[in-house]
């Protein structure tokens, strides 16, 4: 009884990091490695990337297309044999759409209140909603453009293979009831 409740308790963890919506994660990289992210965000999206290696870093960028970014990261630094084994390790943070805002700030600045803080907010989460439904509806298109030319390709191959079967079949005959007139046999 234990193990099945251990197992439950394991698997409801598993779950709830699964439905995290963080985005941070660390890696080691090395002197002459590279690492590369893709992440697939709609067009005129706000991402930032925050790393941390002794002072705090952040970048920002706004796609333009929609679609996969590759994001990559490797180190310029000589000095890597003085980590763990050659190896540092790196903590990304990235943030994407409505999440890149820092409204606390926003609303020192717009001298907001609380209310009129929590409508900005739902107001970027919408537009970010809707963002996401264009890039979800762009994919679709593409999915089914791709998926209709595969279809026509299909349908002319298999009108091909049997114009030949048949081409082939109408041959065969002739040049067996050719053999047969030959040997007699007819």
């Amino acid at each position: 009884m234990e193990m099945k409740a251990l197992l439950s308790c394991s698997g409801l963890l598993l779950l709830f990091a699964w439905l995290s919506p963080s985005q941070a994660l660390y890696f080691h990289i090395g002197e002459t490695e590279k690492k590369c992210f893709i992440e697939e965000i709609p067009d005129e999206t706000m991402i930032i990337l925050s790393r941390q290696y002794g002072s705090d870093g952040r970048f920002t960028f706004t796609s333009h297309t929609p679609g996969e970014h590759q994001i990559c990261l490797h180190s310029n630094s000589t000095k890597m044999a003085l980590f763990a084994g050659g190896k540092l390790r790196v903590h990304l943070d990235i943030q994407v759409g409505e999440h890149t805002n820092n409204y606390p700030e926003i609303a020192a600045k717009d001298k907001l209140t609380e209310l009129q803080l929590r409508v900005r907010q739902l107001l970027d989460q919408v537009e970010q909603i809707q963002k996401e439904q264009n890039y979800q509806r762009y994919r679709e298109e593409r999915f089914r453009m791709t998926s209709e030319s595969t279809n026509q390709r299909v349908l002319w191959w298999s009108i091909a293979q049997t114009i030949i079967l048949i081409i082939t079949g109408i041959w065969q005959m002739r040049h067996l009831k050719s053999f047969f007139e030959a040997k007699k046999l007819v």
